[in-house]
């Protein structure tokens, strides 16, 4: 036999495949039964390794997925106990896209997926809004690319979330805005269905947005642009919502396993197009250098959240001991929960969003009284209604109504607030201007419907030292608030009740001067001068007591300087006696300076009368022939001055000349106007009046216009060439009119006669 054939013949022998680590690919390689997985996982030693963490990954993403694929009604509280065993803090990205392919698959169950996606989020808020982020993306891709079928399985997820309170109702208007802006058959049919699953939710929350949906639906309805089929739809639809959604209910019984207060609403937009907080990397298994200790922080976290869940439930089994235990470690993780501040953001974000979501205050109060918050949190609850009228373009009515309302109902709200005012008063200088007159407007409001006491008004003091130019201007906006509400007699009348009148005793500050002007002029200067009347009038007083004080003060000092010096000038009568003689030479002096001054005085007196005599006489006696030599220089300055009177006389009638000549210019421009103002208003009626026809009237109209203006023109002219020769001393007229031009024109006349022969 050759070597072929003995090849032949013998049997073929199998191929060893490549040792392949079946764990280190992408998918994990083939299928490993779970009792072989553990194996492995026992086999290996170093828990840190990545072989290791990859297996458990494995096994995590297999009873994710099993858990998720067996919810129903009846075992949803069993499933999410086995949910909280398993690391979902490490694994949420394999969690979110779980309930996200569940719910593609049956959209029947997608109430149930929607309750255990709540409940999940109750406890961790990160997972919840994962889940939320990763709907509305794949609503978006859908609603791009025209695929209907996913556009409605992702819509009817979101409305379920709205209805469990994960997603807020916002999202809800935006989805229908959207879908109804542009009405297709497709857009209006995912729209009635989307209203169908959460009509009943946002009648309650929101039920002008909903009002209005459906006014665009009648709309849409009566142009009957779209298909038989859908306007049928449409028509259905007005039925449900006339029988009150009693058919298609927001949360069924069995799966309203949350309470509101427990529940976190995350406020996520369709505009928000963040690819990062999809977070698609969780989806693939990544080494953790931290295993461990992640690990056993979870544990501790599983550990509190079960405690919690059995301490619910009530189990009859349980011992005084470890009842104790259990409480010891609830107090321990409230404490780490403080610590971090989450409750306190928490709380915030669900006052905000109630205040944002309510369309009277009234409501708004109903909704934040039902969360029942504690003692604790009733600050939180003032300083963010305080915080959300602060950051309103104006100031809106509504939060003072509120703040109002709540000071009303407990007495600790009108504690919190009166703190407040004292705290924005102190830092109200880091305040903008449209925050401070919003700040300021709040609090006269609470101050005039007495919600608040008026006893926080001790806190200002008016003073120039104590006061800031922002304070002031608070100050000024919130007594002009109280004034425009309730009147300044009444203000005055509060302001002026004697049992308040320790408080404001800052406002009016009496115990000095300077202070009490400083507060009299400020509210002067705002408008309420009538407030101060008691303090003018304290001051009035004060000022005359200052005045007799000082009088008598100094009439006490002169009293004791005079019985001084006189046993001073007995003791020493010799040292002063070159003092008076000093002094009698100085008096000596000025006696002398005065009687010079006086004689002074008396003589130009008397030159004055003798002048004056003079003027007489010679105007009585002396004729115009004689004249003496002492009256010709008078003369000639009464010529002058009779001359310079004539002038001023002269120049004035000019003046007066040349007004009444201005003046009747202006006067006949001025019923030149009005006329040409009237003949266009009767040309225009006469036009409205026969029509177009009349054109040869009409022409004949426009001429003698045209004329008229021509004239007026020429006339106009003429005025303005006599008033700049009007000065001269002939007119152009009466040069026309002298002898000689007269003479030039009738020999012109009789050189143009032509001969009769």
């Amino acid at each position: 036999r050759s070597d072929s054939e003995k090849r032949r013949d013998e049997p073929p022998t199998k191929r060893k495949k490549p040792d392949e680590n079946k764990i280190e690919t992408k998918t994990g390689g083939a299928y490993i039964p779970p009792a072989k997985l553990r194996m492995m996982q026992q086999q290996i030693t170093d828990k840190q390794s990545a072989e290791f963490q990859r297996l458990s990954w494995e096994a995590l993403k297999k009873s994710i997925n099993g858990l998720t694929n067996k919810v129903n009604k009846s075992n949803i509280k069993d499933i999410v106990q086995e949910i909280f065993q398993e690391n979902i803090v490490r694994g949420r990205g394999i969690l979110a896209r779980a309930i996200i392919v569940a719910q593609n698959a049956s959209p029947t169950f997608t109430q149930v997926y929607s309750a255990l996606t709540a409940i999940i989020n109750s406890r961790y808020p990160q997972n919840g809004e994962l889940i939320l982020r990763r709907v509305v993306s794949q609503f978006r891709k859908s609603f791009r690319r025209n695929q209907k079928d996913t556009c409605l399985h992702s819509v009817q997820f979101i409305a379920h979330l709205i209805n469990q309170q994960v997603a807020h109702e916002i999202l809800g208007l935006q989805i229908l805005t959207l879908m109804l802006e542009t009405p297709t058959d497709d857009s209006v049919e995912v729209a009635i269905g989307f209203l169908k699953e959460c009509g009943q939710k946002l009648g309650e929350l929101s039920p002008r947005g909903l009002a209005a949906v459906f006014e665009r639906l009648r709309v849409i309805l009566h142009e009957q642009q779209l298909e038989k089929r859908v306007q049928y739809m449409i028509e259905v639809m007005f039925a449900i919502r006339k029988d009150g959604f009693k058919e298609h209910p927001s949360v069924l019984p069995e799966l309203d396993l949350v309470d509101e207060s427990d529940q976190f609403t995350h406020m996520l937009t369709i505009d928000d197009d963040n690819v990062e907080g999809l977070e698609m990397g969780l989806n693939v298994f990544r080494v953790d250098p931290d295993f461990l200790q992640s690990e056993e922080n979870y544990k501790q976290i599983k550990k509190d959240i079960l405690a919690e869940s059995s301490d619910g439930s009530g189990s009859s089994g349980s011992s005084e001991s470890s009842s104790e235990e259990e409480e010891e470690d609830e107090e321990k993780t409230m404490e780490i929960e403080d610590r971090t501040e989450t409750n306190l953001v928490a709380i915030r974000r669900t006052i905000y969003l109630a205040i944002q979501s309510s369309l009277s205050f009234e409501e708004c109060a109903h909704k934040i009284l039902k969360m029942e918050f504690a003692e604790k949190d009733y600050g939180e609850i003032c300083a963010m209604i305080i915080d959300c009228c602060s950051q309103q373009r104006t100031y809106e009515k509504f939060f003072g109504l509120l703040g109002g309302r709540f000071c009303l109902l407990k007495k600790e709200f009108m504690e919190h607030f009166e703190n407040l005012f004292r705290e924005q008063y102190d830092a109200i200088h880091r305040l903008e201007t449209n925050k401070l007159r919003n700040v300021a407007k709040f609090f006269a409001h609470l101050l005039h419907s007495d919600s608040l006491a008026w006893s926080v008004l001790s806190n200002i003091i008016i003073t120039e030292d104590t006061t800031t130019s922002s304070s002031r201007i608070f100050i000024k906006i919130m007594f002009q608030e109280m004034a425009e509400y309730m009147g300044i007699a009444k203000l005055n009348e509060r302001l002026k009740d004697p049992t308040l009148s320790p408080f404001f005793e800052g406002l009016f500050p009496r115990d000095n001067p300077k202070n009490s002007r400083f507060s009299i002029n400020f509210f002067t200067s705002i408008g309420l001068g009538g407030v101060t009347d008691d303090l003018r009038e304290h001051l009035k007083v004060s000022t005359i007591q200052l005045s007799q004080k000082i009088q008598a003060e100094k009439l006490a000092a002169l009293n004791v300087d005079s019985s001084t010096s006189s046993s001073s000038d007995e003791s020493s009568d010799s040292s002063s006696s070159s003092s008076d003689s000093d002094a009698k030479k100085k008096k000596k002096k000025k006696s002398k300076t005065s009687r010079q001054t006086s004689k002074k005085q008396l003589k130009k007196k008397e030159k004055s009368t003798k002048k004056s005599k003079r003027k007489k006489m010679n105007k009585k006696n002396q004729s115009p022939e004689v004249a003496t030599s002492d009256s010709e220089p008078e003369k000639r300055d009464d010529e002058k001055e009779s001359t310079r009177e004539r002038r001023r006389g002269e120049e004035g009638r000019e003046d007066v000349r040349r007004r009444k000549d201005e003046q009747e210019v202006d006067d006949q421009r001025k019923r030149d106007l009005e006329s040409d103002i009237s003949r266009k208003i009767r040309s225009e009626r006469s036009r409205h009046a026969y029509g177009e026809d009349d054109g040869k009237e009409n022409e004949e109209q426009r001429s003698h216009t045209r004329r008229d203006e021509r004239r007026r023109d020429r006339s106009r002219s003429r005025e303005r060439y006599h008033d700049k020769n009007r000065s001269r001393k002939y007119s152009p007229q009466r040069r026309e009119r002298s002898p000689e031009n007269l003479e030039k024109r009738r020999t012109k006349k009789l050189s143009k006669k032509p001969n009769r022969k």
